[in-house]
C-alpha cells in the first residue's frame, strides 16, 4: 500500500473505532492482534497485510468497504497533501453510478473554469 492509503485507512480504522466506543487495547483484543499494531495501523506506520485488516474489519462488525469511505474522515480541511486530497476525493466518487460521477465532472470542470478566469 502506498503511505498515503496507510494514513487513510489507518484514520478510518480510528474514526470507526472510536463510533464503536472502543479503546484501542479493546479492538486489538477483539482482533486478536497485538494493541501497538492497531496504534501503528492508526497512525499509518504500519504495512497492514490483507488477513490483518480482514481481523480488523471482523472486530469492527462493518463491511470491508467501510474501511476505504474516506469521506468522512475528520480534518479533511486541514490536509494539504495533494495525493492525499486527490485520493479521497476519489474515494467520495468511488461506488457512484456513471451519471452521477459525469454530473460530479461537470460540476468540477465548471468550477476550475470560473476559478480560472478570476485570477
Amino acid at each position: 500500500m502506498s503511505l498515503d492509503l496507510l494514513r487513510l485507512v489507518g484514520e478510518r480504522v480510528r474514526t470507526l473505532r472510536k463510533e464503536k466506543n472502543y479503546t484501542q487495547d479493546q479492538l486489538a483484543e477483539k482482533a486478536q492482534i497485538h494493541n501497538r499494531y492497531i496504534s501503528d495501523i492508526e497512525r499509518g506506520e504500519r504495512n497492514i497485510t490483507l488477513e490483518t485488516l480482514e481481523k480488523v474489519i471482523s472486530a469492527l462488525e462493518v463491511t470491508p468497504g467501510e474501511i476505504f469511505k474516506f469521506e468522512n474522515i475528520e480534518s479533511i480541511n486541514e490536509r494539504t497533501d495533494k495525493k492525499l486530497l486527490v485520493d479521497t476525493l476519489n474515494s467520495l466518487v468511488h461506488g457512484r453510478k456513471t451519471e452521477e460521477i459525469q454530473l460530479v465532472l461537470r460540476l468540477v470542470k465548471d468550477m476550475l473554469d470560473t476559478y480560472d478566469k478570476i485570477k
